[in-house]
C-alpha cells in the first residue's frame, strides 16, 4: 500500500491521506477522439502509484450535455459514451484498489442538468409530481411574464446575467445560480434529498470511497414566509443583486448534511469533501468537527482571492503578498486546530497553475514549484495535488480568445467587451485566471500532443510540453516529480506531519515562509524563499532547530547558515528539518 497500512483500521485515515485530482477529459486519450477518457486514466495508474499518493479523485464522467463540461448531469448513474462506459469505470474502480489506493467521485447535486429526466418531467407541467424538485416562481408583480425586471429576484448568476430563466410553456421562471442549463435542486423537498441519498449509496455498492461535493454549501436557500426569494444588495451601479447571502451556508445546510452522514456516510470509513464558495473559519469548523457527523473537511477559497483588487472580481489582478498569503493560511491552521480538518490545495480545475500563479513558471520553474508545495504539503490537514501539477505544468499562456473555451471565461470576455475593456486587459485576465489554463491536457511526453492523444485534442497542449512532462520528470532524480514522491512519504512516515501542531515563523517577513510543527518530542521546521532573489533570515530562539536532521531540501544549492541562527536561502530554496 502507499499509504501507511494503518489507514484502513483508523477511522481518521484521510488525515495521513494525499489525494489526486483527475480532470478526465485532460488526462489520458485511449481511442484517438481528442478527449481524455476512462480507458486512458486506467492506463496511467501505474504514474500515480508511483507518486505515492492515497486518494484519486475524479472529477464527472456522469452523462451530460457538457454544457459545463460534465457539471451539468443528465443521468447520475451512467457514465457519458465521452468517457466509456459504467464496465470501463468499474474496471478502473478495481485497478485503484488494486494499487491501495481509494477512489471519490465527483458529487454535483445543488443542480443538475436541464435535460435530466428529473429537470424534464419537472418542466413538463405545472402540476406535475416533480414540479417541485427545483425551484419555480411567477413572475415580480406588476410586471410582463419573461421581459426585464420580471425575474423573481435580482441575483446575479455566478457565470453571467440573471439566474432565472423564464419557461413560455408553463409561465414561470426556473432558478440557475450557474449556466441556464443548470437548474437548481429544490433541497427543501424532501423527496430530493431521499432520491439523492439513494443515488450515493448505490454509488459506494459499487465500490466508491467518497464524494467531493461540488458547492454543496448551495443547496440551502433562505425562502421568506410567503415563499419567495429576497432580493440581494446591487453593487457597482449594475442591476443585478448580490444573492450570496441567501443561498451561501444557507439556514438548513448543516441540517442537510447531516442528514446526509446519517443515512448514506456514517460508519462508511469514507473521506468526504465539501466545496463550500464563501465559507469562513467559523463556518468551516462547523462543516468539519466530527462531533456534529457532516463532513471530513472543506475546500475553501479565501487564499485563492488574495491576488484580486480587493473588492473586484477574481479577473481584476493584483500582486500576491507574502505576508497576506502566510496570514491567511496561519489563520486556517490555528482556527481549525482543535476541531475539524483543513483540506490543502494550490490548483485544481477552477484554478490556474500555481508555478504560474505564485510562483516563477520561467527561469524559477523547477525550484518554485518544489518550493510552494513544501510550504503547502507539510500544514497541518489533507493536501490535494492536481494532475500535472507533479511535475510543474504552468498556464497556457494562450494569445487569442479563439483559444479559450471555458464557460465561465468566455461569459466573462463578452461581458467585459460589452463594458468597453480593450481586448489586450481582457486577454491578460484570461492569460492570468482562465479555469483553461488548469485544463490543458496532461503532457505526458515530448511526441506530438504531448502523449496526450493520437488525435486533435480538445483543448490546445501547451507548447512547453517538450520540456515540461512526466516522463522526463520520472526520469529526473532532482525532478519536480520525485520532490512531491518524497513530500508524500514525510505525510506517511512523520507522524508530526499528520498530528502536530502549527507555529508560524517571521510572519512580517515579504520572502521567507517558514513554520515549526511540532508533536511530542519532535519538531519539523519548514522554511522556504518564495521568491526570486536570495532571502537572509534570523530565527532567533528557533536557532537550534537548524540542527537537526535535513530531511528534505530544494534548491541551487546556495544555501548556507551564518551562525547563531542566521541563515541564508538562494531563491526558491527550501529545507525541511527535523529535530528529535
Amino acid at each position: 500500500m502507499n499509504a501507511p497500512e494503518t489507514r484502513d483500521r483508523n477511522a481518521d485515515w484521510w488525515k495521513s491521506a494525499v489525494v489526486y485530482q483527475i480532470y478526465p477529459r485532460s488526462f489520458a486519450d485511449s481511442d484517438g477522439d481528442g478527449l481524455g477518457d476512462l480507458r486512458g486514466s486506467i492506463g496511467r495508474l501505474d504514474h500515480l502509484a508511483a507518486l505515492g499518493v492515497d486518494v484519486i479523485w475524479l472529477s464527472p464522467i456522469y452523462r451530460s450535455p457538457q454544457d459545463d463540461n460534465g457539471y451539468d448531469i443528465s443521468d447520475y448513474e451512467d457514465v457519458d459514451p465521452l468517457f466509456g462506459t459504467l464496465a470501463d469505470l468499474e474496471e478502473l474502480i478495481a485497478g485503484v484498489h488494486e494499487r491501495g489506493m481509494r477512489i471519490v467521485m465527483d458529487l454535483v447535486v445543488n443542480h443538475t442538468s436541464d435535460e435530466h429526466p428529473w429537470f424534464v418531467e419537472s418542466r413538463s407541467s405545472r402540476d406535475n409530481p416533480k414540479r417541485d424538485w427545483y425551484w419555480w416562481r411567477p413572475p415580480r408583480a406588476g410586471h410582463e411574464p419573461g421581459a426585464l425586471g420580471a425575474e423573481p429576484t435580482n441575483w446575479g448568476s455566478f457565470f453571467s446575467g440573471t439566474v432565472w430563466e423564464w419557461d413560455e410553456a408553463t409561465g414561470e421562471y426556473f432558478l440557475h445560480l450557474f449556466s441556464r442549463k443548470q437548474p437548481d435542486l429544490n433541497w427543501e423537498n424532501p423527496a430530493v434529498r431521499q432520491a439523492v441519498y439513494a443515488m450515493m449509496l448505490r454509488w459506494l455498492d459499487r465500490g466508491v470511497d467518497g464524494f467531493r461535493m461540488d458547492v454543496i454549501n448551495l443547496i440551502s436557500k433562505q425562502v421568506d414566509a410567503d415563499g419567495s426569494l429576497p432580493d440581494g444588495v446591487v453593487h457597482g451601479g449594475g442591476s443585478l443583486g448580490d444573492g450570496t447571502p441567501f443561498c451561501m451556508n444557507g439556514p438548513r445546510i448543516h441540517e442537510f448534511l447531516q442528514e446526509m452522514n446519517r443515512e448514506v456516510l456514517a460508519g462508511r470509513n469514507l473521506i468526504t469533501v465539501a466545496e463550500t464558495p464563501g465559507a469562513s473559519i467559523a463556518d468551516a469548523v462547523r462543516y468539519t468537527d466530527a462531533a456534529r457527523g457532516e463532513v471530513n473537511m472543506v475546500f475553501q477559497f479565501e487564499h485563492m482571492g488574495l491576488d484580486q483588487v480587493p473588492g473586484g472580481s477574481k479577473w481584476d489582478l493584483a500582486p500576491l503578498r507574502l505576508t497576506d498569503l502566510k496570514r491567511n493560511l496561519t489563520a486556517w491552521q490555528e482556527g481549525l486546530a482543535e476541531a475539524g480538518w483543513n483540506s490543502l490545495y494550490w490548483d485544481n480545475h477552477d484554478q490556474p497553475r500555481v508555478v504560474s500563479r505564485f510562483g516563477d513558471d520561467g527561469a524559477h520553474r523547477v525550484p518554485s514549484a518544489k518550493a510552494l508545495a513544501t510550504v503547502l504539503h507539510l500544514l497541518r490537514g489533507t493536501p490535494y495535488v492536481y494532475q500535472g501539477e507533479e511535475f510543474g505544468m504552468t498556464n497556457a499562456h494562450f494569445t487569442s480568445l479563439a483559444q479559450y473555451q471555458d464557460i465561465e471565461s468566455l461569459n466573462w470576455a463578452r461581458e467585459a467587451a460589452e463594458r468597453g475593456v480593450p481586448e489586450e486587459m481582457i486577454l491578460r485576465s484570461l492569460a492570468a485566471k482562465s479555469r483553461d489554463n488548469a485544463r490543458t491536457p496532461v503532457q505526458w511526453d515530448v511526441s506530438a500532443n504531448a502523449g496526450f492523444t493520437t488525435g486533435t485534442p480538445w483543448l490546445s497542449v501547451n507548447p512547453n510540453h517538450t520540456e515540461v512532462n512526466a516522463a522526463a520528470a520520472v526520469a529526473d532524480p532532482d525532478s519536480v516529480f520525485h520532490h512531491y514522491r518524497r513530500l508524500i512519504e514525510l505525510r506517511h512516515t512523520l507522524p508530526v506531519v499528520v498530528h502536530g501542531d502549527y507555529r508560524p515563523l517571521l510572519p512580517a517577513d515579504e520572502q521567507v515562509f517558514a513554520y515549526v510543527r511540532s508533536l511530542g518530542d519532535e519538531r519539523l521546521l519548514v522554511i522556504a524563499n518564495l521568491s526570486g532573489e536570495p532571502a537572509t533570515v534570523d530565527l532567533g530562539d528557533d536557532a537550534a532547530l537548524l540542527g537537526g536532521e535535513v530531511v528534505l531540501a530544494a534548491g541551487p544549492g546556495a544555501a548556507g547558515a551564518a551562525g547563531d541562527g542566521v541563515v541564508t536561502l538562494a531563491p526558491w530554496e527550501s529545507r525541511v528539518v527535523l529535530t528529535r
